[in-house]
């Protein structure tokens, strides 16, 4: 192919009429695609497979699908089905996500516990916090005293109170988040 000079105009699109072969006809050529995409790991295959059909029936709505006249009708379907099915797999093959794929959390069994964030534990988190900055601050000190390395007694010495109130405040407090945290969770 020679190289195009510098202004020269874009190759012309394919000049063939358009044509619509309907989903039956695609399905009955999976196979090539499922020959296509045999490098690709088990686990992904049925993901890359399902992206490449979506990707033909797109294209076919779009009228990309124009094949030659002189070949067959099947031949030329399954052509371009593999040139799909190549394109998407050589995509699969050099993503982020392949390149930097963690098999397994803990490929050497050295960790025990599931990596990575919970998500539904990120999520009651913030609902707690939120719930506390509503809260008074002698509440909030309160909750955030039971963080602190010293004992309840020590931190109500610390105030000059009586390490009774100092309970009984912190058990308000606790109260006053739980019910705080009830009305967030009714609301959602």
């Amino acid at each position: 192919m020679k190289p195009r000079r510098k202004g020269a105009k874009s190759q012309p699109t394919a000049r063939h009429p358009r044509k619509k072969p309907t989903m039956e006809a695609i399905l009955a050529e999976r196979g090539i695609v499922l020959a296509t995409l045999a490098g690709i790991p088990k686990r992904d295959r049925r993901d890359v497979e399902a992206e490449v059909l979506l990707n033909v029936w797109n294209a076919v709505r779009r009228g990309l699908y124009r094949p030659d006249p002189r070949d067959k009708p099947r031949d030329a379907l399954r052509k371009w089905l593999h040139g799909i099915a190549w394109r998407l797999a050589s995509h699969y093959v050099h993503s982020a996500y392949v390149r930097r794929a963690v098999l397994h959390p803990s490929p050497l069994g050295l960790l025990r516990e599931p990596v990575g964030i919970d998500l539904h534990a990120q999520i009651e988190a913030r609902e707690v916090l939120d719930a506390m900055t509503e809260l008074p601050p002698w509440q909030l000190e309160a909750l955030l005293s039971v963080d602190d390395p010293e004992s309840l007694v020590a931190y109500a010495k610390r105030r000059r109170m009586n390490p009774s109130t100092a309970a009984s405040r912190l058990r308000i407090a606790r109260e006053a988040l739980a019910l705080r945290l009830r009305r967030w969770r009714r609301r959602a």
